[in-house]
């Protein structure tokens, strides 16, 4: 008998060395359920990841949407950091971009057309006499297929479409993948990836909007703390076109090289570029070319609870919205109002009308040739205010 428990003992100390050795056996897991169903009874999934931490990451097939994204604060409080709605109707009947994957471009082509290869391609014209974000039933609006998904370091979920040629006006068959990743770290990455039959042009982008307070708390989001870096941004014209001019952002409302509350400067009447957008509405150039690899671009704070959300991309540029033109119309989450400034958007992206601009970086994207975006959102927390 004492044979046996020194046996024992020993099995036990041999065991517990083994976990001092690998560490904790933690992995990110993925679970599939029913969404919704549209009118026509195709079904729409929702993909949840979650890590070791308490962080979710709620994926839907329609828009290919990051529907919730749930986080702990300093103190352990979980809360749903992004816009959207609790169901599916309210993305299919009040569309508002909330979350969704946009394409084929995004953000703004002037005139709704631009030229390739001598030929002019015509688009819709669903913003004033612009295009924006990809047309009337863009990305945002159709039903992506679940092409795979895992768990283990990383959960994920890879949707997957064709976009037809000529679909919104946009030249060549595109086959376009999203792949959302979540890590034990903390890290939700966004892989953007297509191919084309024809010259094309592609700008894909996310277009979550956050609140680190809790999205649906109803406080908006001017008490948050920015950074971004970016020395000039794209000042824009009454149609909300980029003029081609890189104006610095020393000394003026645009200037979140180091943190600055949302809220500091959005009220400014002396900028003319805060009244044409009633407040953010623009792209911050964080270099003059896409990179392999991605670059720390954006910084957001939330003192009040210590959330803390990083961008890091491979974009050139980043869209700040301060959800300017949200007016109530409908009921969001947990049957909150989303009104202007409830939430701040970073949307990384190639600049604005760049198909038109010669002194932008090139959309363009031939058969052969693979486009590429990686954006990381890191998520962690930090004391002070929150202690």
């Amino acid at each position: 008998m004492a044979g046996l428990t020194k046996q024992l003992k020993t099995m036990a100390v041999l065991a517990l060395a083994g976990l001092m050795l690998t560490g904790p056996a933690t992995a990110a897991e993925v679970e599939r359920a029913v969404f919704g169903r549209l009118a026509d009874g195709t079904e729409i999934e929702i993909v949840t990841l979650s890590n070791a931490d308490g962080v979710q990451a709620r994926v839907i097939t329609y828009g290919a949407a990051l529907q919730a994204l749930l986080m702990p604060d300093a103190r352990g409080q979980v809360a749903d950091i992004v816009l959207g709605y609790d169901d599916l109707e309210g993305y299919v009947e009040r569309p508002g971009f909330y979350g969704v994957t946009v394409g084929r471009y995004a953000n703004r082509i002037a005139g709704a057309a631009f030229t390739l290869d001598g030929v002019r391609h015509e688009l819709a014209a669903n913003d004033g006499t612009n295009g924006a974000h990809g047309g009337r039933v863009g990305f945002d609006k159709v039903v992506w297929a679940v092409e795979s998904v895992a768990s283990g370091p990383e959960a994920s979920v890879t949707l997957f479409r064709i976009s037809p040629d000529g679909e919104e006006g946009f030249p060549g068959e595109l086959a376009v993948r999203v792949t959302y990743s979540l890590s034990d770290s903390g890290d939700l990455t966004i892989r953007h990836e297509a191919t084309t039959s024809k010259p094309t042009i592609v700008n894909l982008t996310n277009h979550s909007y956050f609140n680190l307070g809790g999205a649906p708390t109803g406080a908006g989001a001017l008490d948050h703390r920015l950074t971004i870096a970016a020395e000039t941004m794209l000042p824009v014209d009454e149609r909300r076109i980029p003029t081609g001019e890189f104006r610095p952002v020393e000394g003026t409302a645009f200037d979140f090289r180091q943190p600055r509350l949302i809220g500091d400067r959005i009220r400014d009447a002396g900028d003319e570029q805060l009244l044409i957008g009633r407040g953010y509405d623009h792209t911050f150039v964080l270099a003059r070319e896409a990179s392999d690899t991605p670059r720390w671009a954006a910084r957001l704070e939330h003192p009040a609870s210590g959330r803390v959300l990083e961008l890091l991309t491979t974009e050139p540029g980043v869209q700040l919205y301060t959800s300017n033109f949200m007016n109530g119309g409908g009921t969001g989450k947990g049957g909150r109002l989303y009104r202007q400034t409830d939430a701040v958007c970073l949307e990384p992206q190639k600049f604005p009308n760049s198909p038109n601009e010669p002194s932008f970086p090139s959309a363009r994207l031939d058969p052969g040739e693979t486009y590429r975006h990686i954006s990381v959102y890191r998520l962690s927390t930090a004391t002070g205010d929150a202690d």
